[in-house]
């Protein structure tokens, strides 16, 4: 499995941004997607996941603010931004849950939000 990432950048306080990450090559089934990210300094945290019936998680500090959501025909996650802070600052990674060939991460994209 091959994830492709795309949306980051650089952005002000307050302004959004929408990440993508397309899952392609052998896929059996996917079930849970999601988007972690990590700060200089900090351990990698899970921002939001979503399973295959579209269930979702967040966590506590983007609630609210971000919205995940998947395209199931096009193995494609996304998760909108909106409202964005100087803490949201740090790398944003895609991971995928496939039923029979496990998880995989995606190579990151950078999100840096200006005060």
């Amino acid at each position: 499995v091959q994830l492709v990432e795309s949306g980051g950048g650089l952005v002000q306080a307050g302004g959004s941004l929408r990440l993508s990450c397309a899952a392609s090559g052998t896929i059996f089934s996917i079930s849970a997607m999601g988007w972690y990210r990590q700060a200089p300094g900090k351990q990698r945290e899970l921002v939001a996941s979503i399973t295959s019936s579209g269930s979702t998680n967040y966590a506590d500090s983007v609630k609210g603010r971000f919205t995940i959501s998947r395209d199931n025909a096009k193995n494609t996650v996304y998760l909108q931004m909106n409202s964005l802070e100087p803490e949201d600052t740090a790398d944003y990674y895609c991971n995928v849950r496939d039923i029979v060939l496990g998880t995989y991460w995606g190579q990151g994209t950078q999100v840096t939000v200006s005060s």
